[in-house]
């Protein structure tokens, strides 16, 4: 039943990226913000599986995001590659580094491991502002080509927003999908208890190990994608404040939601956006929005606002509830 409700609340939130740039083709909200929407919504859906589901902790999730960007900007304006080639480079690349220091840093856990994953963020930032011959320094790095597929060259602002919605679609469908399965089911044992997930079989260490390298690589695919969107990236782009805003989008939206994340994502990539008439108070502004959502609503706004819609249709239609519950029991 749960799977047929999340299969439904995909292809409805399909069905209306689909629509927005149809009905509002030149609105500034959807062709632009919604590109930087697709972008955050696939890290925070990546690293809710982390997070949400595993119950692990990851405060350095942009240095990937960033290893993606540069992969493919180093390759294709300093060596000449197509953009695609120097993609799945960058994705080889980040999936090595993940798959080689996930082992021994998800040993650690609590306070102990966010330090860790801020710790590796902190050190790929600083290679990335110090190695000025190959990432350009502190300036960043400009020219970077863009996309064409099949000869398609995805050069506007509605191009981007067309190629980002089939990517971040892919990735919300592939969340629901691993969260229905054996593997899904193995991530809320770690999360729930690591020692009875052990005593059930599962392999705890390749599990945490083996999302944290999924993540690390859809980090990646966005980063890639992003550099030749932008045609220019900096360090400030990769930096702990992006992954702490990363963090906060999963915990916004819910913990343990895939359309949690989804929500969270893009609440906060407009909220900046609408707030900025404030001006000078934009920042405090939207920090009592934060403040006040975790306050009244814990367990995440998406997933507050579902369940205060269910008992607001109980209590106005209790009668449709009643025979709601007794065809659950028949069935």
């Amino acid at each position: 039943m749960k799977g047929l409700l999340r299969l439904r609340g995909f292809f409805a939130f399909a069905l209306l990226v689909a629509a927005l740039p149809l009905l509002f083709p030149d609105n500034y909200f959807v062709t632009v913000v919604g590109v930087t929407i697709g972008f955050n919504v696939v890290l925070a859906v990546g690293l809710n599986l982390f997070i949400g589901y595993a119950g692990q902790i990851s405060l350095g999730h942009a240095a990937f995001f960033g290893m993606g960007a540069y992969a493919s900007a180093i390759l294709t304006t300093r060596y000449g590659w197509s953009p695609w080639p120097a993609m799945g480079v960058g994705l080889v690349l980040v999936y090595l580094i993940a798959t080689l220091i996930s082992r021994p840093i998800l040993k650690l856990k609590g306070h102990y491991l966010a330090m860790a994953t801020l710790g590796f963020g902190i050190i790929v930032n600083i290679i990335m502002i110090e190695t000025v011959e190959w990432t350009g320094g502190p300036d960043g790095m400009s020219g970077i080509p863009g996309l064409e597929i099949f000869g398609w060259a995805v050069d506007s602002d509605l191009r981007w927003y067309a190629v980002m919605a089939v990517v971040m679609l892919a990735t919300i469908w592939l969340s629901l999908n691993i969260i229905d399965s054996r593997a899904g089911r193995a991530l809320r044992a770690v999360h729930g208890s690591e020692v009875a997930a052990q005593t059930l079989g599962v392999d705890t260490a390749y599990t945490k190990s083996q999302i944290f390298v999924f993540a690390a690589c859809l980090a990646s695919l966005a980063g890639s994608l992003f550099a030749h969107q932008q045609n220019f990236i900096s360090p400030v782009s990769f930096n702990f404040f992006f992954s702490i805003e990363l963090v906060t989008m999963v915990v916004l939206g819910g913990l343990a939601s895939t359309f949690g994340a989804v929500f969270g994502a893009i609440v906060l990539t407009l909220l900046p956006q609408v707030l900025v008439v404030f001006e000078d108070y934009e920042v405090l502004i939207l920090g009592a929005i934060l403040m006040s959502i975790m306050i009244f609503l814990p367990q995440g706004l998406f997933v507050g606002l579902v369940r205060g819609g269910k008992a607001l249709a109980r209590r106005l239609f209790p009668g449709l509830s009643a025979a709601a519950a007794r065809s659950g029991a028949g069935s």
